[in-house]
């Protein structure tokens, strides 16, 4: 297994067969692949933590992949999303680019062109989660200078909340 596929994934479709193909071929890869058939679903997998990227797929029913996408990225920070549909259109890729997403593609896809988005996405992750890591030591450096204890503390959790 390579580590560089050590990538959590998502991976979101209402089309069990295609679901569990893509599933299937990532976790030979080595990928780690959770699966969730609608949108309700994979916010709640999603609330169990732990995922680097989604693939989302734009059209299911109920919850729909955009109002998912909106979801994970209120509520997970670092999540990269990934769309993934087969009723592409230039608006609902507008829509989901404002909202968020990584990257979108469309359906029949590249399973080589995927890995390499995936890849992609988790790097940003990473960067962005580096950076922001990065931003908060420097916050915690400069409160230490000249802060009482408790004063300390409460900055702290000022940061800590930024952070959710």
């Amino acid at each position: 297994m390579n580590p560089e596929n050590a990538i959590n994934i998502l991976l979101v479709d209402d089309e069990v067969k295609f679901l569990t193909a893509v599933a299937d071929r990532l976790t030979l890869k080595g990928f780690t692949v959770t699966t969730a058939t609608d949108g309700d679903a994979a916010i709640e997998a999603a609330g169990k933590g732990g995922f680097d990227v989604a693939v989302v797929d734009l059209q299911m029913p109920g919850t729909d992949g955009a109002e998912v996408l909106k979801i994970l990225k209120q509520k997970h920070k670092f999540i990269e999303i990934i769309m993934l549909t087969g009723h592409a259109t230039v608006d609902s890729a507008v829509e989901c680019t404002k909202l968020g997403a990584f990257k979108y593609l469309e359906k029949p896809y590249d399973f080589d062109k995927l890995i390499e988005v995936l890849k992609d996405a988790y790097h940003l992750r990473m960067q962005k989660k580096f950076e922001t890591n990065a931003n908060r030591m420097e916050a915690i450096q400069r409160l230490s200078m000249g802060q009482s204890p408790l004063g300390i503390l409460k900055e702290l959790a000022k940061l800590d909340d930024g952070q959710k």
